[in-house]
């Protein structure tokens, strides 16, 4: 299976919520707004539960380009990386923790309906 549609989803999904969410609302930082906790995060783990049944391989994977791909939008769209940047990519992967498990459980019941279940 190939993984360059996934990842390009993935990647173009957490660049768009990011740097919209960011532009929409003038926060420096797009989580800073309520909008994104409201519209931008829970489209994100849609988009990582249909990654999790499209591409069911190891789903977790998707799920964390896409929220780490919002890490990378915020150095951009700041223009630096920042001394705390550990810190940073350790949050979006907690934060991503919910849309792991969405993409585990979409990937499970891919499976069973495609006639493969574990």
């Amino acid at each position: 299976m190939s993984t360059r549609t996934p990842v390009v989803i993935a990647v173009a999904t957490g660049m768009f919520l990011w740097l919209a969410t960011a532009f929409l609302t003038g926060r420096r930082e797009a989580w800073d707004a309520p909008a994104y906790w409201a519209i931008a995060y829970p489209a994100a783990l849609l988009v990582s539960a249909y990654l999790g049944r499209a591409y069911p391989e190891r789903p977790w994977r998707w799920v964390l380009v896409l929220f780490e791909t919002q890490f990378v939008a915020m150095c951009l769209r700041n223009g630096e990386l920042g001394g705390l940047w550990p810190l940073g990519m350790a949050m979006f992967a907690v934060i991503a923790l919910p849309g792991v498990l969405a993409a585990h459980i979409a990937a499970r019941f891919g499976r069973r309906s495609d006639g493969k279940a574990e």
